[in-house]
């Protein structure tokens, strides 16, 4: 339907500017006289640059986006390049050249100009830049390119529109963070987080005396014939901690901090070498097993790239829904952007378990507590829940300032 409107008008217009000149040569033959010649004099060049414009077919151009990268960290400085290759050098006295953004961008644009006018005139390469400064976090995906032009008198105005897609992702803003274990706290003394201690095998760091219960493997048969008793390898004891996150996802408009702060987070345990899974449960339920490396890293990450806080469930209820599948001996980890009653009272039936219990309410730069949040924070203190407010970009000593509260 759109096409065929496009249709309509640009053959309204060209009609238009034949029944122009037609006109204005039929009263220059009957009435004669040099004011009706100069007039059809006058108007005929307009009338024929307008009637080539008409038939001007701007769709041949070739049009090219480049950008300065294809994957981003929120922040960063994205800059377009668009280029326009005209096949006839037709003189156009104005050309506007836009990018059409995603609704997502445009709230972001502040200024920055992803719509210019040109003056190409018989130019036939045409390059110009826009920049943002500071781009979001997300997946954002370029769908078109749009270009304008039309006559000096606004007779005919023509556009096409160029569908060049390209797909980008920014990633969410990393700090470094400083990871530290933290012990548990009760009200009966301080004692160590549930951790699991494994043997590595692979490495002997002495031997000793058999014991009962020792695995047949672990024999030193030279040794235990050199002494003539059974002696066992003795292994480097390592210790595996393993982490759970979870990212609440309710609506907030801090959500973005919750975000920033839990890739920072979720960089610095796995660092260390420690094992995590992160549990993000909104629209789309993602849940991450307990993993290490580098592999689980690019997961996560790829993940907080597209996340949204857009979960129509309370976050209590996601955690006492996910509680329920996890095996004790871990830590627990929350992020959230703000606290509730049915969140503190979620934690506090976990409490009870003796869990390793951790949270972090991200803030914007400057915020203050509600009273109410100060309240709650206090009610989970005394459960022995530790909670630490943390603000964008005032990460790194997050955990030594924790061991120290």
């Amino acid at each position: 339907m759109k096409s065929i409107f496009m249709f309509i008008k640009r053959a309204g217009n060209l009609g238009l500017i034949i029944f122009l000149i037609t006109v204005t040569f039929i009263y220059a033959m009957f009435q004669g006289g040099f004011v009706s010649w100069f007039l059809f004099y006058s108007f005929l060049p307009v009338g024929l640059y307008s009637f080539l414009i008409a038939v001007y077919p701007i769709s041949s151009m070739d049009v090219k986006r480049l950008t300065n990268q294809t994957e981003y960290s929120a922040g960063e400085k994205l800059v377009g390049t668009i280029t326009i290759n005209r096949k006839f050098p037709l003189p156009l006295v104005y050309m506007v050249v836009e990018e059409v953004l995603p609704s997502e961008l445009k709230y972001h644009e502040k200024g920055q100009k992803s719509k210019v006018l040109l003056f190409p005139w018989f130019k036939r390469n045409l390059t110009f830049n826009y920049v943002f400064d500071s781009i979001p976090r997300g997946e954002h995906l370029f769908t078109e390119i749009r270009v304008r032009t039309g006559d000096l008198f606004g007779l005919v105005e023509k556009q096409a529109v160029f569908p060049i897609e390209q797909k980008f992702l920014v990633y969410p803003k990393c700090y470094d963070l400083i990871y530290r274990q933290v012990e548990s706290r009760f009200e009966q003394g301080a004692t160590a987080s549930n951790v699991n201690l494994q043997r590595d095998t692979t490495i002997a760091i002495g031997i000793r005396d058999y014991k009962p219960g020792d695995r047949f493997s672990w024999i030193d048969w030279k040794s235990s014939a050199r002494k003539n008793e059974i002696m066992t390898k003795e292994f480097e004891q390592q210790q595996s901690h393993d982490v759970v996150l979870f990212l609440d996802r309710t609506p907030s408009r801090e959500f973005e901090q919750s975000v920033t702060f839990l890739t920072s987070l979720v960089r610095s345990i796995l660092k260390k070498g420690a094992q995590l899974s992160l549990i993000s449960i909104g629209e789309e339920q993602s849940i991450f097993p307990l993993r290490g490396g580098e592999t689980q890293q690019q997961q996560i990450f790829y993940h907080l790239a597209k996340v949204k806080s857009d979960s129509s469930v309370p976050f209590s209820i996601t955690i006492d829904s996910e509680m329920k599948k996890i095996y004790q001996g871990i830590t627990f980890m929350f992020v959230t952007s703000r606290l509730t009653s049915d969140f503190v009272r979620a934690l506090e039936r976990l409490s009870f378990r003796r869990a390793n219990l951790l949270v972090f309410v991200a803030k914007e730069k400057g915020a203050q507590l509600l009273q109410l949040e100060i309240g709650l924070i206090e009610t989970l203190r005394r459960r022995s829940v530790v909670v630490k407010v943390v603000y964008e970009g005032h990460y790194t000593d997050v955990f030594l300032e924790v061991s120290n509260s």
